[in-house]
């Protein structure tokens, strides 16, 4: 179980690196903003932190 955790964590922190080397300081407020929302079931700052992402995905892309 404690394996599985260190795992999810790099996955996450490599995640979070990711975004913020492709979209800088905006990606992680979003990436933030997003993870807080799911974490605390509030659908408006997961929303906000959903849109924000998918803007800075469209305008990459």
């Amino acid at each position: 179980m404690p394996l599985i955790a260190i795992v999810l964590a790099a996955l996450a922190i490599g995640f979070e690196q990711l975004v913020q080397w492709k979209y800088g300081p905006m990606g992680i407020i979003a990436f933030v903003a997003l993870s807080i929302g799911i974490k605390a079931k509030n659908t408006m700052i997961g929303g906000v932190g959903a849109v924000i992402l998918v803007m800075l995905l469209a305008q990459s892309g």
